[in-house]
């Protein structure tokens, strides 16, 4: 069986992949040895956001006597029900995809997929007894969690991000191993669902790489709603009774009925065989230039198995620009403008340089922050609590950076994106019009703060 192109991995950048190749008159196949979709759409992104979306009705209904409504029977949840509506979004969602991919032309392969070899310039792979003969190949075999060597831990029985989304009963607590972004929407799930909640993590403030400002406003929050956050936090040994950490040279138990593993994840490169075309690996992944394309010349990689954003829209731009390198269209990957967001509530996301990148650096740059307050929609919308609008310009006003916190910052954070894509300067910027109110006005506030 020949074919045009192979995608081995069905998640963001191999349904992306497969619909785009088809649609271009390529013959396609895609094989996926799990379920179509991938990690974001079976136990990552959209699960995960189904969940968060019922704790933040719920934090609004808890919240509801400030808005001047009543809830007169209480406040309760069903959480058998919460994760009924979990599975089918997924499964709804799921179906679409394949469907999708399959109305494109697409052949869809339900086995795992390896790499046999290449002869007669065709590369060869195996899946379900057949043997499959491509010019090109698209692998998108996607990322593993990440489970640090701690000691005790293979004595437990810990979860990691899959787990806690197939849970249905609440521990009465839970110590969350990892302050990253899938720890801190765990942590905002339980703790709005009254689970007593304590985050660790080993660096001085939670969500990584992200702008430090808003992340430890957030933080701040969380702690007001009965978070626990143990920063600067090493895990020494985990244990039935909870976590025990290395703080200050001191050595605490953190209790906890229930642990969550959340160490970050890594590029999932073994078993589809790589090494069969030598195939060169970075670091993290495998090893691709501004197309998309490995050391050999008919092989792309796409999503987390490069190591370098682990991200289901980043990986959905990959695979675009991959295909775009195959069909002759002209088109190069771009880092620099794609957003990062924490689906906690209220919510962060940030595009562009951190501070902290530009400090390190030594790029001279200057800021342009306002509260969220000064938005006449956020207002009238948010009773509890506040956010931030951070601007970061270089030398020539052009916005390089923007940082957001509180509703709705996923949504409105791509406004930011394209100016950070096409370089607008706030003079630029200025000139466009914000429908009022809206919550996005603020950047327009910003502009002349």
């Amino acid at each position: 069986m020949k074919y045009d192109i192979a995608i081995i991995g069905g998640g963001p950048a191999g349904y992306t992949a497969a619909e785009r190749a088809a649609a271009g008159g390529l013959k396609t196949v895609i094989f996926e040895k799990k379920a179509i979709g991938g990690v974001c759409l079976n136990e990552g992104c959209i699960p995960t956001k189904t969940f968060l979306y019922s704790a933040k009705l719920l934090d609004h209904a808890k919240s509801a006597a400030k808005y001047g409504i009543s809830v007169p029977d209480g406040i309760s949840f069903n959480l058998e029900k919460i994760i009924d509506r979990k599975d089918n979004v997924v499964k709804k969602l799921t179906g679409g995809v394949k469907m999708t991919v399959q109305s494109y032309g697409a052949e869809l392969i339900e086995k795992e997929a390896v790499i046999a070899g290449e002869s007669d310039g065709l590369i060869q792979i195996l899946a379900g007894g057949g043997i499959y003969e491509v010019t090109y190949l698209l692998v998108c075999t996607g990322s593993d969690t990440v489970v640090p060597p701690i000691k005790g831990l293979s004595e437990v029985d810990y979860w990691t991000s899959k787990e806690a989304l197939e849970m249905t009963v609440l521990p009465k607590s839970l110590a969350i191993i990892g302050g990253g972004v899938i720890g801190m929407e765990f942590a905002s799930f339980f703790n709005s669902m009254g689970v007593k909640v304590s985050v660790i993590e080993m660096m001085p403030e939670i969500l990584g790489a992200m702008d430090k400002e808003t992340s430890a406003m957030l933080r701040t929050e969380y702690q007001k709603r009965g978070v626990d956050f143990q920063l600067n936090s090493k895990v020494t040994e985990v244990s039935p009774s909870g976590v025990t950490i290395e703080k200050a040279g001191k050595s605490v138990l953190i209790e906890a009925e229930k642990i969550l593993v959340s160490a970050g994840r890594k590029a999932n490169l073994s078993q589809v065989g790589l090494d069969k075309l030598n195939v060169e690996l970075a670091r993290n992944g495998v090893k691709v230039d501004e197309h998309m394309l490995t050391s050999h010349p008919h092989v792309y990689a796409c999503g987390d198995i490069t190591g370098h954003s682990m991200l289901a829209h980043t990986a959905i731009r990959e695979s675009e620009v991959a295909l775009n390198h195959i069909l002759g269209v002209e088109d190069r990957m771009n880092y620099n403008c794609v957003p990062g967001v924490v689906y906690t509530n209220p919510e962060l996301a940030g595009v562009g340089k951190t501070e902290e990148e530009l400090k390190a650096a030594g790029i001279s740059y200057h800021i342009q922050k306002l509260p969220m307050a000064y938005s006449g929609r956020f207002v009238a919308e948010n009773e509890t609590g506040n956010g931030l609008c951070k601007l970061i310009l270089d030398d020539e006003d052009r916005i390089i950076g923007c940082h957001l916190l509180g509703n709705p910052a996923s949504e409105i954070i791509i406004v930011a994106g394209l100016a950070v894509q096409h370089g607008y300067t706030v003079e630029e910027f200025q000139k466009t019009v914000f429908p009022h109110p809206t919550v996005g006005e603020i950047y327009h506030e910003t502009f002349f703060a």
